[in-house]
């Protein structure tokens, strides 16, 4: 499946839905993107990550999650 988007002044693109739905890409999802020279195009694939469970020996609120969340996609980003 082959789209044509537009390159954004922020040197963003959207992926088109019919490419995020075919390769499983949703939103809040990592994308890891690369050049290939051999081939001389730019790929994106989805990360994939196995889950990390965590016991506490208590409950934890949604507020506790998503801050959660957000410090580890923080520290992703910055590796």
């Amino acid at each position: 499946m082959r789209k044509v988007v537009k390159v954004t002044r922020n040197y963003q693109v959207t992926i088109p839905a019919g490419v995020r739905e075919r390769a499983g890409i949703r939103e809040g999802d990592l994308v890891e993107v690369s050049y290939d020279e051999r081939e001389g195009i730019v790929k994106i694939a989805p990360v994939r990550r196995k889950r990390l469970t965590i016991r506490l020996g208590r409950s934890i609120s949604v507020e506790e999650i998503e801050r959660g969340v957000e410090e580890a996609l923080d520290a992703a980003a910055s590796s």
